[in-house]
Order: C-alpha cells, then structure tokens, then sequence
C-alpha cells in the first residue's frame, strides 16, 4: 500500500511540474498523477536504453518521471497540432 501512495505523490508532482515545463500549468490532479506515472514508465525505459543513471532514492524517481513526463506532453502537443 505505501509503494502505491508513493507511485501517486511522485506522480502528481512530476505531472504537474512537466505541465508548468510544457504548458505553464498544470492540468489537475488526476492528469498530473496519470501523466506523471506514464513519464516515469517513459523515463526509466528512456535512462535504461542510454545507460543513465540521475542518482538514487526519491528526487531520482521524480526527476525521472518529469523528463519522461515532458516528453509525453511534447509527443501528445505534437499529435494534437498536426489536426
């Protein structure tokens, strides 16, 4: 139960930190929390594929999930403009 709450708190942070990166504001907390998990997931395979390595504990994870974060946003602006 306590890895769970961990996932939602890192997410909802690195969600709404990309969101302040990309758009200059967050989207509310359920988006934050589903935006940050995804960019953790995106992060971590992106770091894993180049041999990266940020640090350990915590502020890894949820630096992480921003950069993956922001990617994810960048890559759904991409797809949104080209409508």
């Amino acid at each position: 139960m306590e890895g769970i709450l961990i996932w939602l708190i890192v997410g909802g942070i690195a969600g709404w930190l990309a969101g302040l990166i990309v758009k200059g504001g967050g989207q509310g907390i359920l988006i934050n929390i589903v935006v940050g998990i995804v960019g953790a997931v995106i992060g971590g395979w992106l770091f894993g594929q180049l041999g990266v390595a940020i640090g350990t504990g915590i502020l890894n994870s949820i630096v992480t999930a921003v950069i993956g974060a922001v990617i994810l946003l960048l890559i759904i602006g991409m797809i949104r403009g080209k409508r």
